[in-house]
């Protein structure tokens, strides 16, 4: 688990499955890049090295920012010293990260890129664009070349990738076109070679702006599954959409909401073909976290809602992974007793199937 500590501190724990450790500092700074929507991340390599991910300003302003990524060989007691990995230093918008392990205790980080944002000219299409950025990252931290996987995707919106069993990587963000259709878009890494960006299905919703609110991926086996928030013609929808043939295709998608979501979505593969899906709808007042279990061909039928939240704070962006009981959730809460301010809210949820 990994959270931001006031605004110069990113931080986390390990949880062995019954206890968690103290928290252990990853980085502190005092030009920590700070965003509700766009905070760090830490994951296992195949090792169990851990790397890490966070944002820090390159520059005056608030949307000035970097991408550095470390690396831990004790459980993180202790931290390298960071890399960035774009080759772009220009004081502009480097964040969104996805950090996807490999099998080689390596990894390949991709991430939204701001080095060609109000570089363009303005009749140019492309004005204003965010890039789709991914690289590859071995154990020594030396790096491979860029790949640029799309040159225009929406500003904001969170990204997911996934890697399957044969090493290929499934990715997907929200894109946006010249007439700002902002719709979900998928990219494959397939022995090697990124493919060209495909539509996961035409909501058609035009937004000019982002709505910060983006999709998210799981892979298991032959099966892949995406969710996703859009408000397409006015409605707001959660769905989900599922590939039989490891995200070379996918299926039209099922709506998960109950009328009323805020999106902010997660999702887990289970091995059985269903799926294990969390997003946000508005309820009584609050957010309420629900989650799902959903099968390709019934749909969500029985959803629940995890936690009701009515505080004046959001729970931000809940969070779903696996453990050895089921799933732990995880998101932002209101801190209890004689604490103030927000905390790290996780709870441990045993599910009637098995993830794996």
């Amino acid at each position: 688990m990994s959270w931001t500590e006031g605004n110069n501190a990113v931080r986390m724990a390990l949880f062995d499955g019954t206890y968690w450790t103290e928290a252990r500092t990853i980085h502190q700074s005092e030009t920590l890049f700070v965003n509700w929507a766009d905070f760090p991340s830490v994951v296992g390599l195949s090792d169990g090295t851990l790397a890490a991910h966070w944002l820090e300003l390159n520059g005056p302003g608030s949307y000035k920012y970097d991408v550095k990524i470390a690396f831990s060989f004790d459980e993180g007691l202790n931290w390298t010293t960071p890399i960035i990995p774009h080759d772009d230093r220009s004081k502009r918008e480097h964040g969104f990260v996805s950090l996807i392990p490999d099998d080689s205790a390596g990894l390949t980080a991709l991430w939204l890129d701001g080095r060609a944002y109000d570089n363009q000219a303005a009749d140019d299409s492309y004005e204003n664009a965010m890039q789709v950025r991914a690289r590859r990252i071995a154990p020594d931290g030396s790096m491979g070349p860029e790949s640029l996987l799309d040159p225009r995707a929406c500003t904001c919106c969170q990204t997911s990738a996934v890697r399957k069993e044969a090493g290929n990587i499934i990715a997907v963000y929200r894109d946006r076109t010249a007439e700002e259709i902002r719709d979900i878009s998928v990219v494959r890494l397939v022995e090697e070679e990124w493919t060209d960006p495909e539509t996961i299905y035409g909501d058609g919703w035009e937004i000019a702006g982002c709505p910060v609110n983006g999709p998210a991926i799981d892979a298991l086996g032959t099966y892949a599954v995406v969710v996703w928030f859009t408000g397409a013609n006015g409605e707001a929808k959660a769905r989900i959409a599922f590939s039989r043939d490891g995200g070379a295709s996918f299926e039209d998608p099922l709506q998960l909401d109950l009328g009323t979501p805020a999106g902010r979505v997660d999702v887990l593969q289970m091995g059985d073909g269903k799926a294990l899906a969390l997003w946000l709808e508005y309820a009584n007042g609050g957010e309420a976290i629900v989650v799902c279990q959903v099968s390709p061909e019934s749909g969500c039928t029985s959803p629940q809602a995890l936690h009701i939240n009515r505080g004046r704070e959001s729970v931000g962006f809940p969070r779903i992974t696996r453990s050895a009981a089921g799933v732990v959730v995880a998101w932002t809460g209101s801190a209890q007793g004689n604490l103030a301010g927000t905390t790290v809210v996780g709870v441990e949820v045993a599910i009637p199937s098995p993830a794996r």
